[in-house]
């Protein structure tokens, strides 16, 4: 699973380090069972789906890191990963 990390170093040689969740990319391929998205997103054929439900755990699971207020919105971030990824989002 891959974890990004921010690393801040100061003048005085001390650190800090932030430890991130995963990438929403990362998710949606777990979810829907994937090993890439797809080359052609938006062409008509996409190459897995995912519910509502599924959206809502991934929103829920990124919700620290995205830039949304309500879960809502961060399902809407998470839909429109998906779309630009070639995932369709079912219900």
């Amino acid at each position: 699973m891959p974890i990004p990390v921010v690393i801040t170093i100061f003048a005085d040689k001390s650190f800090t380090f932030e430890m991130k969740q995963p990438p929403m990319s990362f998710f949606i391929k777990k979810a829907a069972g994937l090993k890439s998205g797809s080359q052609t997103p938006g062409k008509g054929n996409s190459v897995g789906k995912l519910s509502s439900a599924q959206v809502r755990e991934i929103a829920e699971k990124k919700m620290k890191d995205l830039n949304a207020d309500t879960v809502e919105s961060a399902m809407r971030m998470v839909e429109g990963s998906a779309r630009s990824m070639g995932v369709e989002v079912v219900g």
